[in-house]
């Protein structure tokens, strides 16, 4: 087989769950070593010390000061495993705070540097009178074959439109993440009907999240310009796509714009994954997409906009799972074993 050409697509947080505590067992991994020098240095648990706990507990694994720095850690150690005679990486994105992973794997920012941010970041949302702020709900926005359905994208629309302090947070494939105050969460949940989707009921509140990517946020990103100003930024080594479907390009990009895009409207901004997604398959055209852990729980949202730009000939679901059954699958998870050894040593 011919080395593939991939995109690398990480996860964020919310992604590592109870299944995932021991991923990182027998992975040797320069980045989560930079990430255990920088929290032992400041007396908190490491990467290896949380995923290595007898058991997952919620108030430990899912709480915003360990389990940003936790999720980057695994889905890095992953990557350090990608074998480059079998895989040629030709762009890097991140979902949410995946973004911070991206930025730490394309060489913007180095290991420390990649540590500090995520650690600070998610140091801020430690479950304090100043950490979370409002929160984050997730509804369906396709039909049962993955197909874009308007019917449910305008009836979230006219939601957001009537209710004060509710915002789009992201547009993830076939759902919307719904950012906002309490009271606004608690008028979208009455406001849109339930829908089960597998075990889940929705709109599903996610647990300990703030409302990230929306204007709620604004004081976070204030505090990140000064506590964070003096991070050492550089161009990305491979191409990055940000949360606006923007492409940040080897040599030619700027380190100071980059910096006030992650730390300003990254932050306080809807996050596009949707059009993240299209400019990464569109202007580099790989084989396939890699998602590292934690799980894989972006497959399905990132199969949804392929299906909706017919993007090597997918039309619906049944067509996406036909191709993920063949030898050359569109997704490679490196949680999967026997896709992981498509691009992995």
């Amino acid at each position: 087989m011919s080395r593939l050409r991939v995109a690398v697509l990480c996860p964020g947080r919310g992604s590592y769950q109870r299944p995932e505590l021991g991923s990182l067992q027998g992975l040797a991994s320069p980045f989560v070593d930079a990430f255990d020098a920088w929290r032992a240095a400041r007396g908190g648990p490491t990467v290896r010390e949380l995923d290595s706990a007898d058991r997952y507990r919620s108030a430990l694994h899912v709480a915003g000061e360990q389990a940003s720095l936790l999720t980057a850690g695994v889905s890095l150690a992953d990557l350090d495993q990608l074998d480059h005679d079998k895989a040629e990486v030709v762009a890097v994105c991140g979902n949410s705070m995946g973004w911070y992973t991206a930025l730490t794997f394309a060489g913007a920012l180095s290991a420390e540097g990649g540590a500090r941010l995520i650690d600070t970041m998610g140091a801020w949302q430690a479950r304090s009178e100043h950490g979370v702020v409002g929160g984050q709900l997730v509804y369906p926005l396709t039909g049962p074959d993955w197909r874009p359905d308007p019917v449910a994208v305008a009836r979230v629309q006219a939601v957001v439109d009537e209710v004060p302090g509710l915002y789009w947070s992201i547009r993830l494939g076939g759902q919307a993440v719904l950012g906002g105050t309490e009271e606004a969460l608690a008028a979208a949940t009455e406001r849109l009907p339930v829908v089960k989707v597998g075990a889940n009921e929705l709109p599903l509140r996610l647990p300990l999240h703030s409302a990230f990517h929306t204007p709620l946020m604004q004081a976070t990103a204030d505090r990140a310009a000064v506590e964070l100003a003096d991070l050492p930024w550089a161009a990305p080594q491979v191409p990055l796509v940000d949360g606006e479907g923007r492409a940040w390009r080897p040599r030619w990009a700027d380190p100071d714009a980059l910096r006030d895009y992650t730390l300003g409207a990254q932050v306080t901004e809807a996050f596009d994954f949707t059009a993240m997604v299209r400019t990464m398959l569109g202007a580099y055209g790989p084989d396939a997409v890699v998602l590292p852990g934690p799980g894989s729980n972006l497959g399905g949202a990132v199969a949804q906009v392929m299906i909706g730009m017919g993007w090597q000939g997918l039309t619906d679901k049944d067509a996406f799972l036909a191709r993920q059954r063949s030898d050359r699958p569109v997704l490679i998870s490196l949680r999967w074993p026997d896709q992981r050894g498509l691009v992995c040593r």
